[in-house]
């Protein structure tokens, strides 16, 4: 369960961030009100997934992932450009992510 709350927080987070793109610094009601309750969900979400998953882990996988997500969002969504180097840096974010929770020992607690 407690990496279904992981995926929340980054849900809400990235749908978050990108409504702050949309709120033109608070100037805009609607998306000033989802990127205010988006965060609140994130770190809620995120506090309910660091009771068991350690906060290293969690945290490296919350801000990577979610780097990458809403890096894709703006690049679909407002056309955003991506050079090679982006591109590279998302892909080595997601292989250090990988990492992390498939060959390392840090994803256990001690």
């Amino acid at each position: 369960m407690a990496y279904c709350y992981l995926i929340i927080a980054i849900v809400a987070e990235v749908t978050a961030t990108f409504c702050l793109t949309l709120s033109s610094g608070f100037t805009r009601l609607g998306p000033s009100c989802v990127t205010v309750v988006g965060y609140g969900v994130a770190f809620y979400a995120l506090s309910l997934a660091l009771r068991v998953i350690p906060t290293g882990v969690a945290y490296a996988i919350w801000s990577g992932i979610g780097t990458v997500l809403i890096t894709l969002v703006c690049r679909v969504v407002l056309g955003q450009k991506l050079d090679l180097a982006a591109i590279a840096g998302m892909a080595l974010i997601v292989c250090g992510v990988l990492v992390m929770n498939l060959l390392s020992g840090a994803g256990q607690h001690g």
